[in-house]
């Protein structure tokens, strides 16, 4: 490694800062051909690829997609985005034209529990600070076009009400992209007349906003506007569905979202290029990074990395199920990242008893491992198991985990690539390459699109959760019925549950069966194009933990920051 970089365990910061950054624009021009004058740069290190520019790729030929994903996330980590980055430099290594497309960090996790998105060891995108840290501006975008649209539809209640919305039947809430549970119901227009009409509301994070969605489900300004136009944000009182463009808003939301609907250009530590683009989370919303930066990335390079969020029962489902129903996109191959630490807490180790090695608790959490690899075989893709090493790990261990993806016939790779960056992830690159060049199955959907809004929860739930029944509360029953009598029962559906179970009982481990999925709530996302169904516990509105990251991030006497993760 050219870069003078810290050991392995220095703090991901200083791994960070310590690389050497080179300028963004004569890395696009070195590995992508890619004019100057087809970027705009924010600043030397980050750009965003002109939308003009991307119109005249249209009829290059594209590359070939691998999707990463993983096994059920724990305390201890696996370390999708890691793994995801450290593939891209390993296939760089072994001389494949490769990108892989990221999603944007949010500010919620980032102060609240899980810390920063930008990878880890020296498998990192940079600036770190700054991918972490607003970025680009494309959340606050997304903020103010949705907080555009919540203004406009109360504005419209104060001047009369010429639409009849009937204010109990607004569907809209407000966002902000910070956890902050006291936000999640409140009550607005307090005060008098003059400061608005009274009614019920709340917020809930950005990355949970349907414009979220659709920012990264659009495939250019015009898709957007239209999609955009769709949201339906009320009834009227004959129950009548409002929408965006009803309220005139569509317009104003576009012109605010037009710069930062162009994918962001920035580099790994080993200075390969990435496209970081959007961020909605999949437990609670699609988990993808845009189709913009996706089909952009497609028609550059050979090979396109792409991570979905959580495991692969929440963010490899949704990719496939309504990113790809969408998009038409199609992945060659699916990576599912697994650890022998997240292995052994499946298996019943406490997180400070994972230095310890215990053959046989892998060998009981590999039951969540084999869950996950069946449910991918479901949609017709057999995936390559990519084993993230920790240094803690013992050969006995993962031989476990070996024998099991022998028995369960998939192939499996050691990657080092949080120690040892594109060079420890080599093996990972040419197993992924060995099986793209299998001929690849034809992508299998769950569900077809005419199947109902009902029969596609319980098919999600049964296949994929292994759920042995679905109860809905009576508001979530006449929505369903609702949405289907409105016209919308042909979309897919989009489960937001808890990321840490099969079940939507975060404290079920391993590979639950027979439990019950609890639908508490369905929203209709009529822009975006799918339908939620809310289960269990999961809030749209996350809180922060007793003990936030926020505590630990400050400036230095240098005015460095120090504290992020």
């Amino acid at each position: 490694m050219k870069d003078n970089l810290p050991a392995p365990g220095a703090p991901d910061i200083d791994i960070a800062r310590a690389a050497t950054m080179r300028p963004v624009l004569s890395l696009a021009k070195e590995q992508l051909n890619i004019d100057a004058d087809a970027l705009v740069p924010y600043g030397h290190y980050k750009a965003k690829l002109s939308l003009d520019y991307i119109q005249t790729l249209d009829d290059r030929p594209k590359g070939k997609l691998v999707l990463v994903t993983a096994v059920t996330p724990t305390p201890a980590g696996e370390g999708k985005t890691t793994t995801s980055v450290g593939l891209n430099d390993g296939l760089n290594a072994i001389g494949i034209n490769a990108m892989v497309c990221l999603r944007e960090p949010s500010l919620g996790p980032c102060f609240g529990m899980k810390g920063g998105a930008a990878g880890g060891g020296r498998a990192q995108v940079i600036p770190m600070e700054d991918i972490n840290l607003h970025f680009n501006g494309d959340f606050h975008a997304i903020t103010a076009a949705h907080s555009l649209l919540s203004a406009m539809l109360d504005n419209h209640l104060h001047w009369g009400n010429a639409l009849n919305i009937d204010p109990r039947q607004i569907s809209w809430r407000r966002v902000v992209d910070m956890n902050d549970r006291a936000l999640r119901n409140n009550v607005i227009g307090l005060g008098g007349p003059v400061h608005g009409v009274p009614r019920e509301s709340g917020f809930d994070i950005t990355v949970a906003s349907e414009i979220m969605a659709i920012f990264c489900l659009a495939t250019d300004l015009a898709d957007l506007q239209k999609r955009i136009g769709d949201i339906i944000v009320a009834r009227t009182h004959d129950k009548t569905p409002v929408t965006a463009r009803d309220l005139g808003a569509d317009g104003a939301m576009t012109v605010l979202l037009k710069d930062a609907l162009a994918p962001n250009l920035v580099q790994s530590i080993e200075h390969n290029l990435a496209f970081i683009h959007g961020g909605p989370f999949a437990n609670i919303a699609h988990g993808c990074n845009s189709v913009m930066a996706t089909k952009t990335a497609l028609s550059l390079c050979d090979v396109v990395v792409t991570e979905a969020g959580f495991g692969a029962d929440l963010g490899a489902e949704k990719f496939l199920d309504i990113k790809c129903r969408h998009s038409g996109l199609r992945p060659d191959a699916i990576v599912l990242v697994c650890t022998v630490r997240a292995m052994k807490m499946q298996g019943g180790v406490a997180k400070d008893a994972l230095a310890v090695s215990d053959p046989a608790a892998v060998r009981r959490g590999c039951v969540n491992l084999v869950r996950h690899i069946e449910n991918m075989k479901k949609f017709g893709v057999t995936p390559v198991v990519a084993l993230n090493h920790f240094v803690a790990d013992a050969d006995e261990e993962i031989a476990i985990i070996k024998e099991v993806c022998d028995a369960n016939g998939v192939p499996m790779a050691v990657s080092r690539h949080w120690a040892k960056g594109g060079a420890g992830a080599t093996d990972l690159a040419q197993a992924v390459m060995a099986q793209m060049d299998e001929k690849p199955g034809d992508l299998t959907l769950l569900y077809p699109d005419d199947a109902p809004l009902k029969e596609k929860i319980e098919t999600v739930a049964s296949a994929i959760y292994h759920a042995g029944d679905v109860s809905y509360s009576v508001p979530a029953l006449r929505a369903l019925e609702d949405f289907e009598n409105l016209g919308f029962g042909h979309l897919p559906v989009c489960i937001a549950k808890t990321p840490y179970s099969f079940s939507s009982d975060p404290s079920l481990l391993g590979a639950a069966e027979g439990h019950t999925l609890e639908v508490r709530e369905v929203r209709l996302s009529a822009g975006a194009g799918f339908v939620v169904a809310v289960c269990g516990s999961i809030m749209t509105m996350p809180g922060l933990p007793r003990k936030p990251s926020a505590l630990n991030i400050r400036l230095d006497d240098d005015g460095q920051i120090v504290g992020l993760s």
